[in-house]
């Protein structure tokens, strides 16, 4: 048998100016400075892109232009994604029309671009359609690979907090994992950090695991219920602060380090974010199950979009440790 070298493939593919190839990624063309024009296809080896990256540059470099195109090559090779959107960049991964027809970009134009040019919509719409059209054509780019990378996978934009989109419950977060204590205790107890940080934060309190009384407090309740497998719910959570299922915390009495006078404020902080009509965004939809979020119920890789750019700061540090912490459990799991 023959080995081929994934340098000799590349070769052969940049001297045939193949596109096309499974698990490289088509990333456009090299580019010569000096002739100003191009040459052979680029593509990424994508087995380069199994541990951690970075993409780093200026401010309208192209960071997300390129982000996004490495999106698209995953997705036209079948593989999932998870995407945490803060600025609303990534939904434009939705934009794919496969006739390039006038009509499918109404939807997106703005009018007032169409009057600035000094035409009607229609005439707007279908230079539009064909400035993409010709753009994407240079770089051999057609209709049957826009319809491909369309077919290749469920797309659904997840909106935390808000019904503008696919609505995300967080209540699975607070259900015991399917891991054990004796084997996965570190893994656990992580968890059980991150998500207790995140509840405090979504109320300004201090999320210092070391120092913070709240933290402690709070996490010893999850370690109780959770080591006897036991899923918690916000209503238990809560009486659980007014009521904790233990008296001693380290060597002190739990009314010697934590009074209950003072437990009064963090059940009632925590309360009145709960009790806000506006809560109820944050608690139905789909749970946070990642297995869900890379493929749908017929096994079809999914890019999953979360889009937190309506959200503050807090939510979005809240949001965004609760997805990661259960990423990682189901790393580990």
């Amino acid at each position: 048998m023959v080995r081929v070298r994934s340098w000799q493939l590349l070769k052969y593919w940049r001297e045939n100016n193949m596109i096309e190839k499974t698990g490289f990624f088509y990333m456009g063309k090299e580019f010569s400075m000096d002739e100003n024009k191009t040459h052979d296809c680029l593509h990424y080896d994508s087995r380069d892109l199994t541990t951690h990256a970075v993409c780093i540059g200026m401010t309208g470099s192209g960071k997300t232009g390129l982000c996004i195109d490495l999106l698209e090559e995953a997705t036209l090779n079948g593989i999932p994604s998870i995407i945490i959107d803060p600025k609303g960049d990534m939904t434009n991964l939705l934009l794919a029309f496969p006739d390039l027809l006038p009509e499918d970009f109404i939807p997106w134009i703005n009018d007032d671009d169409a009057r600035r040019d000094g035409v009607d919509v229609a005439t707007y719409t279908g230079k539009i359609a064909r400035i993409w059209k010709e753009g994407l054509s240079t770089w051999g780019i057609g209709s049957d690979r826009i319809r491909k990378y369309k077919e290749s996978a469920e797309f659904k934009i997840y909106t935390p907090g808000s019904k503008a989109g696919y609505r995300v419950s967080i209540l699975s977060s607070l259900h015991a994992p399917k891991l054990t204590w004796t084997e996965e205790e570190e893994t656990l107890r992580e968890k059980i950090r991150g998500t207790v940080s995140a509840l405090l934060g979504i109320i300004n309190y201090n999320t210092d695991p070391i120092r913070s009384k709240e933290h402690i407090l709070l996490s010893n309740i999850f370690e109780h219920f959770w080591r006897k497998g036991e899923d918690l719910t916000l209503e238990t959570l809560i009486g659980a602060i007014g009521n904790p299922p233990f008296k001693k915390l380290g060597v002190l009495s739990l009314e010697t380090f934590f009074p209950k006078n003072e437990r009064q404020k963090l059940l009632l902080d925590l309360n009145s974010i709960i009790a806000a009509p506006s809560f109820e965004n944050w608690i139905e939809g789909e749970p946070l199950n990642i297995q869900d979020f890379l493929h749908n119920s017929k096994g079809v890789p999914q890019v999953s979009i979360f889009y937190t750019a309506h959200l503050s700061d807090n939510e979005k540090i809240f949001f965004t440790s609760l997805l990661l912490e259960e990423m990682l459990t189901w790393v580990r799991s």
